[in-house]
């Protein structure tokens, strides 16, 4: 199976390469169509979906994937509306059907969400906190957060995981 990832990213492909292990997994740069900071879940589903079309539609291949990682508020009741979450958001397609799935969610911590808030992108922020270059390329916001326990492949893998359901199950 030839796979299309819809990033030049080194993590997103690697997710997908862990969770189809069998398949030839190609990196394809394509436009998420979406900000550079997606905000809430509409947009990161959106620039999911759309790396996974516009890979797909890149060569031959029989998956297209995308992977978008975002931040969004969860609204009625879970937590304070001020909380921002890291959310992951996964999206394979045939050219025919489509699957969409999620990763784990992060709450950020107050110092980080206000600069979120106030305009600026993730990966830039922890950067600057954590004094480090390109951690979106390396274990994430997810692995900082977490301490080295769910690296940002590991959490990325699960969004890809599900997604791929409805390829791998007779049920959907």
């Amino acid at each position: 199976m030839d796979i299309a990832v819809g990033s030049g990213n080194p993590v997103k492909r690697r997710a997908v390469e862990r969770t189809c292990p069998d398949a030839q997994v190609v990196a394809v740069v394509v436009d998420s169509g979406v900000s550079e900071q997606p905000f809430g879940h509409d947009e990161t589903i959106s620039g999911a979906v759309t790396r996974a079309e516009r890979a797909r539609a890149s060569g031959e291949f029989d998956l297209g994937v995308g992977v978008e990682g975002g931040v969004a508020p969860f609204p009625n009741g879970v937590g304070d509306d001020s909380d921002l979450y890291l959310v992951m958001w996964a999206a394979v397609t045939d050219g025919e059907r489509y699957g969409r799935g999620a990763g784990p969610s992060l709450v950020l911590p107050d110092r980080i969400a206000e600069r979120i808030h106030a305009g600026e992108e993730l990966g830039p922020v922890m950067d600057d906190v954590l004094g480090t270059n390109d951690i979106a390329k390396k274990e994430g916001a997810a692995g900082a957060f977490t301490g080295g326990r769910l690296t940002r492949t590991g959490a990325l893998e699960s969004a890809v995981t599900a997604a791929l359901a409805p390829f791998r199950c007779d049920l959907y």
